[in-house]
């Protein structure tokens, strides 16, 4: 359980609070006391709230990092780009660039500004191929696999940096390794959303044929996006020593099942349903194994695969009306 008594009154800045992670993580913090500062680059922040401060940044450049993180206690870095399969090179690139050097001159700002407490977001990705519940402790028994190699690696290489500043300078370091996440607010945008948002779209267009890539029988550990927020909180609060965390639904299910929910939630159950193994499918298997969140942060996800799924077809449903 989170002391509820840590985020009240503090000043927190959520850097990419203008999307989908970012704005879930706002809308805790306000939960739980907080005030919020919000950079503000090309979109406006979701959330509307007197205790939401927002500043025009570009977080490429440092003067602009230091400028948003200037007297606030903690951070929680959620900027970064999207990206899909199948995307072009410079796609790809981009996510990879961008997510490293926003997360280095973050890092650089909070520790020159006396930022006590900062939360670094790793990923399951770079976790080597695995048939079981990976553990933390696994991350670098080999390379990531060969889907995830350039993103894998980035984000291992964060997680070294991150405990580089650590060992550098006073501030407390968390290591987040999330698994992948859905809910409202995701990226439903047809070049660059993933899996899930891609298929609730398809699915409340009514598409037919309904062709999924892959096979169907690759097994995912999807967590609902307030789960990851809240376990974020708790893992600043309880356990920002740089030793990471993974966080994640603890349980499985096939990409056959997700696509039967969601046809189910969005009144498509008729659809012929068509899965095309020549697509990319990443990797067969991959789901995180959550005992330490469990064990240090008291960490259990709330929402069902079932209900998460159904709230965000509804959500997306709701916003096209």
């Amino acid at each position: 359980m989170s002391d509820a008594a840590f985020y009240q009154d503090k000043k927190v800045l959520v850097t990419g609070g203008t999307g989908f992670v970012g704005t879930h993580l706002v809308e805790e913090l306000l939960r739980q006391g907080a005030s919020v500062r919000i950079p503000v680059h090309q979109r406006p922040p979701i959330v509307r709230d007197g205790r939401v401060e927002t500043m025009a940044a570009d977080l490429t450049r440092l003067e602009d990092c230091r400028a948003v993180a200037r007297g606030v206690q903690y951070v929680f870095h959620a900027a970064g780009s999207v990206g899909a399969a199948g995307v072009g090179p410079r796609d790809v690139m981009r996510g990879i660039t961008t997510g490293l050097v926003l997360t280095a001159q973050m890092l650089e700002a909070a520790w020159q500004e006396g930022v006590e407490r900062f939360l670094v977001f790793s990923s399951s990705a770079g976790y080597p191929p695995a048939n079981h519940p990976v553990r933390e402790e696994e991350m670098w028994t080999g390379p990531p696999a060969p889907a995830y190699f350039g993103y894998g690696w980035m984000r291992r290489y964060v997680e070294r940096l991150s405990e580089f500043v650590a060992s550098k300078s006073p501030m407390k370091i968390a290591l987040v390794r999330p698994t992948a996440v859905y809910g409202r607010w995701d990226n439903f945008d047809p070049q660059t959303s993933h899996v899930i948002p891609a298929l609730i779209r398809r699915a409340v267009q009514k598409q037919n044929p309904f062709v999924v890539w892959g096979t169907g029988n690759e097994v995912r550990d999807f967590l609902h996006v307030s789960d990851l927020a809240r376990g974020c909180l708790l893992m600043l609060e309880k356990h920002a020593t740089c030793d990471p965390v993974n966080i994640g639904y603890g349980k499985t299910g096939t990409i056959r099942k997700v696509v039967e929910i969601i046809l189910r939630a969005a009144g498509h159950e008729q659809a012929d349903l068509k899965f095309d193994a020549t697509k990319p499918g990443t990797i067969p298997f991959r789901m995180v194994d959550i005992s330490k969140a469990r064990r240090l942060l008291g960490f259990e996800p709330r929402v069902t695969l079932e209900d998460g799924l159904a709230d965000t077809v509804r959500w997306y449903q709701s916003t096209l009306r």
